[in-house]
C-alpha cells in the first residue's frame, strides 16, 4: 500500500466480479437453502427412519446425530480469529503473502486441534461406552456408529479456516453452495442406506462421508484453484509458526469461542431447565414446541445476517465508515422488516397450525406464544450487532456481554421458572435479550457506527409496532373469514394473506420508492 489511494481501491467491487448486492442475494440464497436442508434432515427424514426402523433405534440415531453437531465445539473461535486476521491483511502491502503464511500456520493447529481431540474420543469411548453412559445397550452398532459419526465430523472442521478465508474474500456463499449439494446429497444417500441395510452405521457412514468429502475438496482442491497464492511454491513469507505462536492463537480465539459457546447454551439451556424444574410433562411438551418457532426465527435473523456481516467486516477492516455506515443502518432495517414480518404472520395463524401440528394432544398457550415471538421480533436488530461483532475483532466485548448475559439468564430462570412454568423461562430469556444483547451488545456496537444511534432505534422499533401490526391484523380478518377448517382451510388462509402482503409490499419493486424509504432511515 504505497497510498491512500490504493488502499480505497480496495473498497469498490471488482468490475468483473460480483457486485456488493449480488454478493448478498447469493449468500442470503445459500443460507435460506442451508435451513431448508436442515429442516428436511430433522423433520422430513423422521417418516422414511420410522417406515424401517423402530422408535428405539430412530432415538439412537437422534443422539448420534446430536453428537457429531456438538462437533462445531473444536473450533473453539479459530474460524473467527482467522476471519478478522484476513480482513486486516487487506490493508496490507503483501496481503496474499501474508494471508498465505497465517492460513499456514493456522490449519497447522487446526489438524492439532482435531488430532488431539480425536485420540481423546477414542480412548474415552474404550473406557466408557457410549451405549451404556446413554441407555442404548440393546441397538446394534451403537458405539461404532457414534464413533464414525463424531470422530468423521471432528475431520471437518479444519474446513472452517477455509471457509473463513472465503467470507474474507467476498465467496461467502461459495462455500455454503458447496456444502448444500454435500447436505443434499448426504439425504440421499442416508435414505437409501436406511432401506438397503436397515443398519444405524450405514446412515451414520452415508451422511459423514459426504461431508468429509465437502471438506477434503475445499481445502485440498476448490481453495487453491481459486486461491492461487495457498500453494506452498507462492508463499513468499512463509515459515513454520512456533509453539508459542500457536498458543498465542488459540489464546486469541477463546474470546470469540465463549462467545459462541454462550449463545449456543442460550439455545439448548432452557429446554433442559424446563424439563428440570417442572413436574408437568405436558407443560414441557408445550414449551418444547413452541420455543422451536422462536429458535427458528433466531437461526433465521443470524443467518440474514451472516452476508452483511461479512461486508460489513470488510468496510470496517479497511476503515470505509460511510461505507459501512449506510450499510450497517440498511442491514439493521431489513433484519427486522423481515423478522417483523414472519412475527406478525406467526401471531394470526401459529395457534392454528399448533393445532394441526400437535394433533390436539397439547394445548396452546396464548400467553407463551406471544412473549416469545414478540421478543424474537424486539431483539432482531441486535443479532446483525452480535454478527457484525464478530467480523470487527470484537472478542474481548463479545465474551463479556454474552457471558454476563448467560448468568443474568439463568439467575431468571430459576427465580421465575418453579413460579410461572414456561412462561418464566420465556420472560428469563427475552429479559435476558433485550437487557443485555440489546441493551448492552446492540447499543454499543450502534454507538461506534452509526452517526445517530438513537433516533436509528426509534426508527426500528416505529416500523417494528407496524409491520407486526399490520401483519396481525390482516392475518385475524383472514382467519375470520375463511370458512374452511382443517389442514386446507390453514393452507387457503396463509396462501391469502401472503397474497395480500405481496400486494401491499409490491410499491417496493419501483426503484423510486425504495430510495425514498431508505433516504429515510437515520445513520
Amino acid at each position: 500500500m504505497n497510498d491512500g489511494t490504493s488502499r480505497r481501491e480496495t473498497i469498490a467491487d471488482v468490475p468483473d466480479g460480483p457486485t456488493r448486492l449480488q454478493r448478498l442475494i447469493h449468500g442470503w440464497s445459500a443460507n435460506l437453502v442451508q435451513i431448508l436442508l436442515g429442516l428436511t434432515q430433522q423433520l422430513l427424514l423422521i417418516p422414511a427412519f420410522l417406515h424401517v426402523w423402530t422408535a428405539d433405534v430412530l432415538a439412537a440415531w437422534l443422539a448420534i446425530y446430536a453428537s457429531g453437531s456438538l462437533m462445531v465445539v473444536a473450533d473453539a473461535g479459530l474460524q473467527l480469529r482467522a476471519v478478522n486476521r484476513f480482513l486486516v491483511f487487506k490493508t496490507c502491502t503483501d496481503c496474499d503473502g501474508r494471508t498465505a503464511s497465517f492460513y499456514a500456520g493456522m490449519m497447522r493447529i487446526y489438524a492439532t486441534v482435531v488430532v488431539f481431540i480425536g485420540v481423546l474420543l477414542i480412548g474415552a469411548t474404550q473406557f466408557w461406552r457410549p451405549s451404556a453412559v446413554l441407555g442404548f445397550h440393546a441397538t446394534a452398532d451403537f458405539d461404532f456408529a457414534l464413533l464414525v459419526m463424531t470422530v468423521g465430523m471432528l475431520v471437518t472442521v479444519p474446513a472452517n479456516l477455509t471457509s473463513g478465508l472465503y467470507r474474507a474474500r467476498g465467496y461467502y456463499s461459495r462455500p455454503v453452495w458447496l456444502q448444500n449439494i454435500a447436505l443434499l446429497l448426504g439425504q440421499i444417500a442416508q435414505v437409501v442406506a436406511v432401506l438397503a441395510s436397515r443398519n444405524l452405521l450405514a446412515v451414520a457412514v452415508a451422511f459423514v462421508s459426504t461431508q468429509i468429502a465437502f471438506a477434503v475438496f475445499l481445502i485440498a482442491f476448490d481453495a487453491p484453484r481459486l486461491f492461487p497464492f495457498l500453494r506452498r511454491g507462492d508463499m513468499r513469507h512463509r515459515r513454520d509458526p512456533s509453539w508459542r505462536w500457536s498458543v498465542g492463537q488459540l489464546g486469541l480465539a477463546l474470546p470469540f469461542a465463549a462467545g459462541s459457546f454462550t449463545e449456543l447454551s442460550l439455545v439448548n439451556l432452557p429446554v433442559l431447565l424446563v424439563s428440570s424444574l417442572i413436574a408437568d410433562r405436558i407443560a414441557v411438551a408445550q414449551w418444547g414446541l413452541t420455543r422451536v418457532i422462536a429458535t427458528l426465527l433466531r437461526a433465521l435473523c443470524q443467518q440474514v445476517s451472516m452476508p452483511l456481516a461479512a461486508e460489513l467486516g470488510h468496510d470496517y477492516a479497511i476503515g470505509d465508515k460511510e461505507r459501512l455506515r449506510r450499510l450497517y443502518a440498511r442491514g439493521s432495517v431489513f433484519v427486522t422488516a423481515i423478522a417483523s414480518l414472519i412475527v406478525g404472520g406467526l401471531l394470526a395463524f401459529w395457534q392454528d397450525f399448533f393445532a394441526l401440528w400437535t394433533r390436539g394432544t397439547v394445548p396452546y398457550d396464548g400467553q407463551l406464544t406471544i412473549t416469545l415471538l414478540f421478543g424474537s421480533a424486539a431483539i432482531a436488530p441486535s443479532l446483525l450487532a452480535l454478527v457484525f461483532a464478530y467480523h470487527s475483532n470484537r472478542g474481548m466485548l463479545l465474551a463479556r456481554t454474552k457471558l454476563l448475559q448467560l448468568a443474568v439468564f439463568l439467575g431468571l430462570s430459576f427465580v421465575l421458572i418453579p413460579t410461572l412454568g414456561p412462561l418464566g423461562a420465556a420472560l428469563a430469556i427475552v429479559a435476558s435479550d433485550l437487557a443485555i444483547q440489546s441493551g448492552l451488545l446492540g447499543l454499543l456496537i450502534l454507538g461506534q457506527t452509526l452517526q445517530h444511534p438513537l433516533r436509528h432505534v426509534a426508527f426500528l422499533v416505529a416500523i417494528m409496532i407496524v409491520i407486526v401490526s399490520i401483519g396481525w391484523s390482516i392475518g385475524c380478518v383472514v382467519a375470520s373469514q375463511t370458512q374452511v377448517g382443517g389442514l386446507a382451510g390453514f393452507v387457503v388462509e396463509c396462501a391469502i394473506w401472503l397474497m395480500v402482503v405481496a400486494a401491499l409490499v409490491s410499491p417496493l419493486a419501483r426503484r423510486k420508492v425504495r430510495d425514498r424509504l431508505v433516504s429515510l432511515i437515520p445513520v
